[in-house]
């Protein structure tokens, strides 16, 4: 009987049942269909012949100091579940100081990367030389190839090559580079290349131009609009919109000077007729989310993308008596694209007002962060232990100094003694936002176990800096 055959008697009888087809043989019947279907899958793969291969590259030498030992450990403590959420941290830190992981835990890590994309840019620097050849024989690792390396990063090497050969991460990280240094010679470097970058390279290298920005860029970035792919359009209207003085921005005025007006000490709001092509040139969507009118639509993101400056001197009042004017229709689609302003062109004053209007995350991260751990520890403080409390302290910038960091010692032992059931996730986060050189104050300030664990987490994290540094 040939393979193929004996194979297929096998998946007959399983199909069947061995009472129905039986088996030759002296066992049991089910045993001894599984012990041959066994068997002939052994002798099917051991037959086969090893396909032709060559010998393997030899992988770079290494150029990055590795980390210390201890720290190396503490990593490894953390990959097997000890304190699972600080790995962002610690890959974080260990990057920040240009250091590379041991080869041991590559593998791992890399796995992780392939799943969660949050922790690939560190990657892109930690894995060294040797991470990255093992990303170039493991396609489901080839991420690594276009994170920023140590060498683009710190702008050594031979830059034209890199710019003209480079990963995409290689090349993210020389025009980065460049940018800090020389704005315009790194727009201009761009603009050599534009046409034949892939439309997701387009997209990540107008990100790199957030940083220092200015009105030269505005010729670039106006051009930018026309692109074919709808994400190169859109980040570049982000960046127009930061540009109060652009002309998206004051195409955008002369919109909503049509949509919003000041009546008898009222907000009256007038919505777009359609949305032509001139206006999702700038970056307004004509598909609305399911579930919003079109109009509606419009009119939010028409709100969103005009320069705030405008508004004071449309509308006649200062931000804050704006904010807190009755807006007679769609005040929601009003609110919510002057949100989306205020973000885009992290504006603190308009963050400041619209926080005591409704208190959300990403107006807070709009304030400079001093006035984030102020603003932050006042809503704290009078403020019940909530999902929103969560969500604002998510938005304040770590570390968290004394002033934030006592507010919200204070909030858990307040709640200790009511709810020491609901404490799981403030718990978490304080222990891992507070500034860890702080695990002194949370020892001392109370023996009970919520804040004993808070301290705990603080000093983990003390003796994890202490240990990349």
């Amino acid at each position: 009987m040939n393979t193929t055959t004996e194979w297929q008697d096998l998946v007959s009888a399983a199909l069947v049942g061995t009472d129905r087809r039986p088996l030759t043989g002296d066992s049991a019947a089910e045993v001894e269909l599984l012990e041959r279907a066994a068997m002939h899958t052994l002798r099917t793969r051991a037959g086969r012949r090893l396909g032709q291969g060559g010998p393997l590259s030899v992988a770079p030498p290494e150029e990055q100091p590795a980390v210390s030992s201890a720290a190396a450990d503490r990593l490894a403590r953390i990959l097997g579940g000890e304190r699972p959420r600080l790995l962002a941290e610690w890959l974080e830190t260990a990057a920040g100081h240009g250091y590379r992981i041991p080869p041991h835990l590559l593998p791992e890590l890399l796995d992780q990367g392939a799943r969660d994309r949050s922790i690939r840019s560190h990657l892109g620097v930690l894995a060294g030389n040797r991470g990255r050849w093992l990303a170039g024989l493991n396609p489901a690792w080839s991420f690594l190839l276009e994170e920023v390396t140590t060498i683009a990063a710190t702008g050594s090497g031979d830059a034209p090559a890199v710019w003209e050969f480079g990963t995409s991460g290689d090349r993210r990280a020389y025009l980065g580079t460049l940018r800090a240094t020389d704005p315009a010679g790194a727009r201009q470097l761009l603009t050599t290349t534009w046409e034949r970058e892939t439309p997701d390279d387009r997209a990540a290298f107008l990100e790199v131009l957030a940083d220092r920005l200015s009105p030269d860029d505005e010729p670039f970035l106006e051009a930018a609009l026309d692109d074919r792919r709808r994400e190169v359009r859109h980040q570049a209207a982000d960046l127009l919109t930061r540009l109060p003085d652009s002309r998206l921005g004051l195409r955008m005025a002369e919109r909503v000077a049509r949509y919003v007006t000041v009546e008898a000490g009222k907000i009256q709001v007038t919505l777009p007729v359609a949305c032509d092509g001139t206006m999702e040139r700038d970056g307004i969507r004509a598909k609305p989310p399911q579930g919003t009118g079109e109009r509606s639509w419009w009119l939010q993101q028409a709100v969103a993308r005009t320069p705030l400056g405008v508004w004071p001197r449309l509308l006649g009042h200062p931000p804050g008596e704006l904010v807190r004017m009755k807006i007679v229709d769609w005040g929601r689609e009003v609110m919510a694209g002057w949100v989306r302003a205020t973000v885009l062109q992290s504006d603190p004053e308009w963050a400041r007002e619209l926080f005591a209007w409704d208190p959300l995350a990403d107006l807070l991260a709009a304030l400079p962060p001093a006035e984030q751990e102020s603003v932050a520890a006042g809503f704290v403080r009078r403020h019940g232990l909530d999902g929103q409390l969560i969500m604002v302290l998510g938005g304040a910038a770590a570390p968290w100094g004394p002033g934030l960091a006592g507010a919200v010692l204070q909030k858990i032992l307040e709640v200790s003694g009511t709810q020491p059931w609901n404490l799981g996730e403030l718990t978490k986060l304080a222990g891992e936002r507070i500034d860890p050189a702080l695990y002194g104050v949370a020892e001392r300030l109370s023996l009970e176990p919520p804040i004993q664990e808070v301290a705990a987490l603080l000093r983990f994290r003390n003796d994890m800096v202490k240990e990349l540094s």
